[in-house]
């Protein structure tokens, strides 16, 4: 085990918490979300001894199945991952119950009654804790919510529902969803997962940018030209055509995950940022961000779709307008921020599997007069996927007898810098924010207001999108986009690419003549 996970052993060990009883409740466990993300990651915190050591998980799911049905189908997905007897240990501890529906309040009461059993055969602990795991979709969460409230909430301890997303398509349906469960549950129970804010690179915007005061110091509107956040895949719907139809990459990937991204990389300091109040503290910036962006206007907005989607068996309008591509310009009406681009890039089917945050700055001054051409601009790029890099492009002098200047990089790779790639790595973001919901830190979970908001600045442009028919441009699997892309980014950005930089990622690379 890693010096860095033993660490967070330790520090959690400490933590009320870990010597009380905890009942995970998966609901809709026959759900491929459930066997693919929530099972392994708790198998992760478990095999990581981040778990109590009397945890037990039980899955909630219409199906029928016994417990070792449930074991036989969840197992493929966890062999592998760790040595077998920690994955057989695990697989001991998931249980079973099946209910008529979510809403089943007979269902419900047998499963309290089980976990009664359980946690009362447990000894020497003083209370015991519950939290949901709603792998579900948005239209169940009502009749869920109600049944857990009614039937099996924890006696004594807390009772924590994480939700999974989508939080509507626009502001109406995202009230109605909101509504749906605050009936039931306050603010303080309910833990909206975005699995991005979980990556390792934007957990570490709050030490980057405020435990440096170079970072601090040139993080604003006298500095950077444009803040750009890219999200590509190198796939399409690939059967997910029906559910990605009603949504589109604006919905499905810009509006949600690099919006909040963005608010993390944007955002001013909080007064706190660790403690039981930086959680709050930190989520009230998010929200200020946001309420400094205007609604956006179809004129900032560049559709895309890509050659072939409506073959896609599932999608039944032939003549479907979703975009799978799409860039879109914002700016944050601040201080800090006023007047520079914010650019969110996402697209399906394009050249490459990737996503990072960039922040392009402004030419070095009088740099071009200084050495009689023109010096490219220095850039930091934090790479979420595939593979956790941070590096900043940076103007050296060519190695040996020349002097011209030449790009280069100072850079971090998470693997090589902190892990045995063959035997260790970034723990994932679903384990990291389970375990997060355990702690009772919030910090890296949407806020109903920050739902609100982000879906006043989107709502407008995807109600016009959709109504007036708005026809994307095409573009080739495999390719970068649309042809017209890259020039309608770059004269919206202001960005301008050094053309003679590579990034080698890692590699030697030398020139001749050096």
């Amino acid at each position: 085990m890693s010096g860095q996970i033993s660490k967070v052993k330790t520090h959690v060990s400490h933590e009320e918490w870990t010597q009380e009883g905890l009942a995970i409740i998966i609901v809709g466990a026959s759900g491929d979300l459930a066997k693919k993300k929530t099972y392994p990651s708790l198998l992760s915190l478990f095999a990581d001894a981040l778990l109590p050591s009397d945890v037990v998980v039980y899955g909630y799911a219409r199906s029928k199945m016994s417990d070792e049905q449930l074991r036989d189908k969840i197992r493929p997905y966890l062999i592998g991952k760790h040595e077998d007897t920690v994955v057989e240990d695990f697989l001991s501890r998931c249980h079973y119950q099946s209910g008529s529906g979510y809403g089943d309040i007979d269902s419900w009461s047998d499963m309290n009654t089980k976990l009664t059993n359980w946690e009362e055969g447990i000894g020497g602990i003083k209370k015991s804790n519950r939290l949901f795991y709603f792998a579900i979709p948005p239209n169940v969460f009502a009749e869920t919510g109600a049944a857990i409230k009614t039937a099996c909430m924890a006696p004594n301890g807390f009772s924590r529902m994480i939700v999974e997303k989508p939080f509507g398509r626009d502001l109406e349906s995202c009230k109605e969803i909101l509504q749906h469960l605050g009936q039931y549950f306050d603010e303080t129970n309910l833990y909206r997962i975005d699995h991005y804010l979980g990556k390792e690179m934007v957990q570490n915007l709050m030490v980057m940018r405020f435990g440096n005061i170079w970072m601090e110091n040139m993080w604003n509107r006298n500095n950077v030209q444009c803040v750009m956040l890219t999200f590509k895949e190198p796939f399409g719907t690939e059967g997910r055509g029906g559910y990605f139809d009603q949504y589109g990459i604006i919905r499905d990937i810009i509006q949600n995950h690099l919006l909040q991204v963005m608010t993390l990389l944007c955002m001013s300091c909080p007064n706190k940022l660790s403690g039981p109040e930086a959680g709050e503290k930190i989520r009230d910036e998010k929200v200020r961000v946001l309420e400094a962006i205007p609604p956006v206007t179809i004129d900032e907005v560049f559709l895309g779709q890509y050659e072939g989607y409506t073959d896609d068996p599932t999608i039944t309008n032939k003549d479907s307008n979703c975009p799978t591509f799409a860039i879109i310009r914002c700016f944050i009406n601040n201080p800090r921020w006023a007047g520079v681009p914010i650019i969110f890039k996402a697209g399906k089917a394009l050249n490459e599997r990737k996503a990072e945050m960039r922040i392009q700055f402004k030419d070095a001054p009088a740099a071009e007069t200084l050495f009689g051409h023109k010096i490219p601009r220095n850039e930091m790029v934090m790479k979420l996927s595939p593979k956790e890099t941070i590096y900043m492009k940076t103007n050296i002098k060519t190695p040996g007898f020349s002097s011209a200047p030449i790009q280069s990089e100072l850079e971090v790779k998470y693997d090589s810098r902190y892990f045995n790639s063959n035997a260790e790595s970034n723990p994932d973001a679903y384990s990291r924010l389970i375990l997060d919901v355990l702690r009772g830190q919030s910090a890296s979970f949407v806020r109903s207001d920050e739902l609100i908001r982000a879906w006043e600045i989107f709502t407008p442009v995807l109600h016009q999108i959709d109504q007036e028919n708005i026809q994307p441009h095409t573009y080739k699997m495999g390719s970068r986009g649309p042809a017209a892309a890259d020039a309608w980014s770059n004269e919206k950005s202001g960005y301008v690419r050094n053309n003679e930089y590579e990034w080698h990622d890692g590699e030697i690379c030398k020139k001749e003549g050096w």
